[in-house]
This record gives structure tokens, C-alpha cells and sequence, in this order.
């Protein structure tokens, strides 16, 4: 029975490792890597593949089906698939999977490490001690309880679920706005869907967790920064453009939003992937995320923290993605296929 390859794409040294230690048990299986995305070159070399598995980098489209003609399935380890050729992959019969999440308890743990370093004002305490200074009548040392808070989670997704229950063990209110409601989750979770609008109205913490797009751009904006009370903090590990800068900027200087916590920033080069943000294709392209913070407005307000687009960083989730490729390919070799791209 002739050997089934595999071949892994755009894979560092250290997922190689991994994924020979996973895979290369399995019988009658030969496991290719390559470090470079998909290109005539890489192609030519892989052209006995049946199995490939690939990151956002890969184009594989007609042509570079056409130089795989044994390709019978295909293991994204992305949740995107836009650089799959979904009609092309159809008319020969080739099998997609994809990795549907993979950081929501990370982006949520990420998100509360904003929240409570900003609402017990821990970087001003930190900055304070090394100075030797322990003056707690100073008012800026004084935090605040998140125990009977509301918290406004917009998107109630995988991550802002995630960050709901988070919240229920530290006793707040979750009110949720999103447009798919699933009522039996929201009472299983103890929450309330609400409108936009009443969210921005009657929240204490705002945490965005919702994607991208048309509909959802400057979705906090010069408009509906108003209704927002006085006092509330905005927390945003979405994505940068779902807040109007100058908007978020202008309600710092009314007091409306006290103080914020900025894993994303509207002016960084737009993203498909997280996991993009590790990749050398993405590290060389001309938009320098050092260069955005020297000149950005928010950077040096002592009631703002921004992270470097780091809330899915942790080593768990990174691996989640290993874990949950290789689930895809095992599946796919028992005839048990799982996260299929339809």
C-alpha cells in the first residue's frame, strides 16, 4: 500500500517539531515541511501530496491544483479560508478543514488583565513603589470594585461568551448586545440582550469583541459616544477600527470614558489572522506598529493602556491551533471529518 504525504506549509521549527512527534506515529504516512508559503518552486517539490496543510500565505488556487494532482484534502490552520480556491477544491473533490476558534479563553483573560489593571490603577501603584513613594491618601492610587459593575460585552461570540463568564466570577452584571441572539445560552449564562444604544447607556465597563467589517466600522463613533455615561471604561481586543479615534479621544477629554484598554488600534495595518501577526510575510510589510504608537494620540495618557496586539498570544492557543489541525487531518484519515469548510 503505497505511503500517504503529507506536507505542511509556512511552519516554524518549533510547530515541526511538534507535529512530528503527533503525527509521525501514525502508519504509512511520510510527513513533508516546508518553512516558505506555496509557490511554483515549493509546489514542484510537493507534487505527490495528498494531504496539505497550509496558512493564509498559501494561494491555493487553480494553478497550484494543477501541481497537486494526488490533493484530496486540505488542513487550513487558520479560521479563514479566502486564500482556498472553495469552487476549484469542489470540482475535484478535495476536502477542506479549518480551525473554527482557538483563543477565546485567551483574548478574555487578556481582556480582564486591562480591566483590572486600570479599575485598581496597578500601573500607577507599580510606577509609585519604585519610587519609594506610599502616599495611599493619593487619590489616583484609588481603585475601584467590579462586584455589581455592569459589564456591556459587544459580540457575544465565542470570545465575548468567554469573557461573560469571567465576569459572573467576579459578581458584575453582563448586559450583551449582538445580533444573533440565542436566548437559551443567555439564560444559562445569566445575562441580558439588549439594544446598542442601552448598552452604551447603562454599562460600567464596554468590552468589544465583535469582527470587522462594513456594518461594524466606527461602530463607537463621534455620533453614539454621547449616550455613554460618565465614568465607563472602554475596553477594546477586537479590532482596531471598530473605534472612532478621534471620538474616543475627544470623550477622555469630557470625563464620558474614564479610561481604556487597547489590545487594537484604528491606524494598524488591517489583519485577516492573529496568528498573522507572528508571521514574517506580515512582520516585513511597511506598516511598523512601533511607528504607530510613537505618534499616536492615546499613548501617552496615563488613563489609557494599549498592548501591542497581544491578547491571543499564549502559548495554549498557539498550540490549540497544532492540536486542532491535526484533530482535522486524524479525522479525515479515520473518514470521520470534523470543522469542514462548506
Amino acid at each position: 500500500m503505497p505511503k500517504i504525504n503529507i506536507t505542511f506549509l509556512e511552519v516554524k521549527q518549533w510547530e515541526e517539531t511538534y507535529l512530528r512527534e503527533k503525527l509521525g506515529k501514525i502508519k504509512n504516512v511520510s510527513l513533508n515541511f516546508f518553512s516558505k508559503p506555496s509557490s511554483q518552486k515549493v509546489l514542484k517539490k510537493i507534487k505527490a501530496t495528498d494531504i496539505l496543510g497550509v496558512f493564509i500565505y498559501s494561494n491555493i488556487n487553480q494553478a497550484a491544483l494543477a501541481a497537486l494532482p494526488n490533493l484530496k484534502f486540505i488542513a487550513t490552520m487558520s479560521t479563514g479560508f479566502d486564500h482556498l480556491d472553495l469552487k476549484a477544491c469542489q470540482a475535484r473533490k478535495i476536502t477542506i478543514s479549518n480551525v473554527p476558534f482557538y483563543g477565546e479563553n485567551t483574548v478574555a483573560e487578556h481582556t480582564f488583565a486591562l480591566i483590572l489593571a486600570l479599575s485598581r490603577r496597578l500601573f500607577p501603584s507599580v510606577e509609585n513603589a519604585r519610587k519609594y513613594q506610599f502616599d495611599l491618601s493619593d487619590i489616583n492610587l484609588r481603585g475601584h470594585d467590579l462586584k455589581d459593575k455592569t459589564i456591556g460585552i459587544v459580540g457575544f461570540g465565542h470570545i465575548g461568551q468567554r469573557v461573560a463568564k469571567i465576569a459572573k466570577g467576579f459578581e458584575m452584571k453582563v448586559i450583551a448586545f449582538d445580533p444573533h441572539k440565542d436566548q437559551r445560552l443567555a439564560k444559562k449564562l445569566d445575562i441580558k440582550y439588549v439594544s446598542f444604544e442601552y448598552l452604551l447607556g447603562y454599562s460600567d465597563i464596554i468590552s468589544l469583541h465583535a469582527p470587522y467589517n462594513k456594518k461594524t466600522h466606527h461602530l463607537i463613533n463621534k455620533n453614539n459616544i454621547k449616550l455613554i455615561h460618565k465614568g465607563t471604561c472602554l475596553i477594546n481586543t477586537a479590532r482596531g477600527g471598530l473605534v472612532e479615534t478621534q471620538a474616543l479621544v475627544t470623550a477622555l477629554k469630557k470625563k464620558i470614558i474614564t479610561c481604556a484598554g487597547l489590545d487594537v488600534l484604528e491606524e494598524e495595518h488591517f489583519i485577516k489572522e492573529e496568528k498573522e501577526l507572528l508571521a514574517k510575510p506580515f512582520q516585513e510589510k511597511t506598516q511598523d506598529f512601533k511607528t504607530i504608537l510613537q505618534g499616536h494620540l492615546l499613548i501617552q495618557d496615563p488613563r489609557v493602556l494599549v498592548t501591542p496586539h497581544n491578547a491571543f498570544n499564549s502559548v495554549e492557543a498557539l498550540q490549540r491551533i497544532l492540536d486542532t489541525t491535526i484533530d482535522n487531518i486524524k479525522g479525515y484519515l479515520n473518514h470521520k471529518i470534523i470543522n469542514q469548510v462548506k
